[in-house]
């Protein structure tokens, strides 16, 4: 009897400890495989016993430590920089067996200005997008598709025409009837994907021209928020999320394109299903604030001609990587009617801990009585209006719910200066975001 209960306890106690064993490992799954620190700043991770963390590297760039644990009366594992460089940690069971990489990258604290004026996009085209096909009425009044013919679809780019790039809509017109009917070569962009077409342009019975049965885009213009600039550099970043073309929703190749100062006329207000928006017009446009060079699915990125100047923060403020976000207030930076940035409160409701780059990282909700007053909540034209908490700035606002108006998503700031190229000492302090 005493046996068969010693068994019984042996077993709980083993279905308790490999139970927490993969219930731990389950976890180590969703840590970040590469984690950014700051010099002279640590980082704890929730690692207990029966696993350890140890660093086969040699190389005195980080120490460990374990920390008490007063609420569970556990130990947590502290990473210490001890100075600039990169090495790998590895998380084993008993010391013993292997169960996660990670890889530490630590780097000089970065400052940089928050943003939070409204500004004015203008983004010419890398080529042209197709943003539509229609059937041309030919010479022998048959109909014609032949764009669609040949293969080319809405949402392609087309950066060449006959070996010539292409400049703009009126470009192709030119570059089509130039070849008097015959067959030409079109190299276009699909997604990620290069690819050559033949196609065999119709006489248009109306417009006695020739043509292929496209219409297309080489220009958009819009309002966002500028989230930060860096005084060193000179690099902005600018409203989180791209630009893309309302009708087919692809993003915007970068031919060229600058930012401007913008005024802000009037704001439709967020209701429940239906957006709002902040409608602005632009300012001095002979007097471009900088150049636009990169349009990515996390910001706008580019140059500033000048130094930048934000009436609030007069002084650049420390950066938060995403570990050291709370939940809990925080501020926005943002312009709104009266063409002044404010702050407002919001609440930071969910972290997204996050292993890759995406644009919602965070869940935020609008508390502020006087911005309610005037937006509703998150309207378009705000996306890119920095997050403030404790002093730091630990991202921008990308989108909003359209149900909750006052709630919307963040994006971490470290994804924006991994996008934007900022480099420091000759050497990129954020690299690129797989």
């Amino acid at each position: 009897m005493k046996s068969k209960r010693k068994k019984i306890i042996t077993f709980s106690i083993l279905f308790v400890f490999f139970g927490l064993v993969f219930f731990n490992i389950a976890t180590f799954l969703y840590y970040p495989t590469e984690i950014n620190i700051f010099e002279g700043e640590g980082q704890v991770l929730n690692i207990k016993y029966p696993f350890k963390v140890t660093n086969s590297q040699d190389d005195k760039i980080v120490e460990i430590s374990v920390e008490e644990d007063g609420e569970d009366k556990g130990n947590k594992i502290k990473i210490i920089p001890l100075r600039k460089g990169k090495t790998n940690l590895e998380i084993k069971l008993l010391g013993v067996l292997p169960i996660k990489k990670l890889a530490i990258d630590v780097f000089p604290k970065m400052k940089i200005i928050p943003g939070g004026n409204s500004i004015g996009v203008k983004l010419n085209t890398k080529g042209v997008l197709i943003v539509g096909l229609e059937e041309i009425e030919g010479q022998d009044n048959k109909r014609y598709n032949p764009g669609y013919d040949g293969g080319l679809r809405i949402g392609d780019c087309i950066i060449e025409i006959e070996g010539e790039k292409v400049k703009n809509a009126d470009h192709v017109v030119e570059l089509i009837n130039s070849n008097k009917g015959k067959e030409i070569r079109v190299k276009a962009k699909r997604r990620e994907r290069v690819l050559n077409f033949k196609i065999m342009p119709v006489k248009s019975k109306v417009y006695n021209d020739y043509k292929i049965g496209l219409w297309v885009k080489d220009k958009t213009a819009g309002v966002g928020t500028l989230t930060f600039f860096d005084p060193n550099s000179k690099i902005y970043g600018a409203l989180g999320h791209a630009i893309s073309d309302a009708e087919t929703g692809r993003i915007l190749p970068v031919g060229n394109g600058e930012i401007l100062k913008s005024k802000v006329v009037s704001i439709k207000q967020g209701k429940r299903g239906k957006a709002g928006e902040i409608r602005g017009i632009f300012l001095e446009t002979t007097d471009p604030l900088g150049s636009l060079e990169k349009n990515t699915n996390y910001g706008i990125y580019g140059t500033m001609y000048q130094q930048y100047k934000n009436p609030i923060y007069r002084k650049p403020i420390d950066i938060a990587l995403q570990h050291e976000i709370e939940l809990g207030p925080a501020k926005i930076l943002t312009t709104t009617d009266d063409n002044h940035i404010k702050e407002y409160d919001i609440v930071i409701e969910k972290i997204n801990m996050q292993r890759k780059v995406s644009n919602k990282s965070m869940v935020v909700r609008i508390v502020d009585k006087e911005l309610l007053e005037k937006t509703g909540g998150i309207v378009q034209g705000m996306s890119g209006s920095p997050i403030i908490q404790n002093g730091k700035i630990v991202g921008a606002v990308t989108h909003v719910f359209v149900n909750d108006p006052t709630k919307g998503y963040g994006i971490f700031i470290e994804w924006m200066l991994k996008e934007s190229g900022i480099k420091a000492n000759k050497k990129n302090i954020f690299h690129k975001a797989g």
